[in-house]
């Protein structure tokens, strides 16, 4: 779905990503991994267009991401960041719907989909005309994912979704989030600092380190068969659960 060929990206002369090169399969769920600044978030927008590579190519379906067709492959990929990253001067609906008007969309076809995203989310009916602030942060979460949901993507990039939740809560919408891919069998990337959460969601698990990929393979793989003493240590630092062979 998403291919990076030899791309690196620069801010203020030091490099923050690359140079890289990345595969992401279709349909399914590839998390990215690793300590604060290594690069995962920078990955991320530039899968989606939101910031251009200074070398090397982003490839989404054997497009190639640029300024002229990031619009086009924005419309096809669904984005959630922190907290839901919501308009607070709009409800939760009109978070929802924002681009779906923006299209066109009539208002038949609108209202369908935001019950069928209800349901999916299990947001409350009563919580769509509330504003973001009226809302907890597992329901602000939500909207953010029935937004990126509302155009039916191809590809859902989620950057820490869960890093502002409350344990109990962050569990909750762990097991929540999982069944839902695993219902669309959409292509998922998913930025995580959380190597547990990395292993529940992951098919695959890419771990970066200073703009690098370090390893990407299995869970089993980084436990098992590390292919850098960093990953070893990493693995330990974070005491995550035991991985079979």
């Amino acid at each position: 779905m998403f291919r990076l060929t030899d791309v690196t990206k620069v801010y203020a002369g030091r490099p923050a990503l690359g140079p890289l090169a990345l595969d992401v399969p279709a349909g399914r769920t590839t998390v990215l991994i690793g300590p604060s600044g290594c690069g995962k978030s920078t990955l991320v927008r530039l899968l989606v267009g939101l910031v251009e590579p200074d070398a090397g190519a982003v490839m989404f379906n054997g497009t190639p991401v640029t300024p002229a067709t990031a619009r086009a492959v924005r419309l096809r990929t669904g984005y959630v960041i922190q907290d839901g990253g919501l308009f607070p001067h709009l409800t939760a609906r009109g978070n929802v719907t924002l681009m779906a008007r923006h299209l066109g969309w009539d208002r038949t076809r609108i209202a369908a989909r935001v019950g069928e995203l209800a349901d999916l989310t299990r947001f409350p009916a009563d919580g769509l005309d509330r504003y973001p602030q009226q809302l907890s942060g597992g329901q602000r979460q939500r909207v953010g994912l029935m937004r990126a949901l509302m155009l039916d993507p191809d590809a859902l990039l989620l950057d820490e979704p869960l890093g502002a939740l409350d344990p109990l809560v962050r569990a909750d919408l762990q097991g929540e989030l999982r069944d839902i891919f695993r219902a669309l069998g959409k292509t998922v990337v998913l930025v995580t600092h959380d190597l547990g959460e990395a292993v529940f969601f992951a098919d695959r698990i890419v771990l970066l380190r200073d703009g690098q990929i370090v390893q990407q393979g299995s869970a089993a793989d980084l436990w098992h068969r590390p292919a850098d003493p960093f990953v070893t240590t990493f693995v330990q630092a974070q005491r995550g659960p035991e991985v079979p062979a």
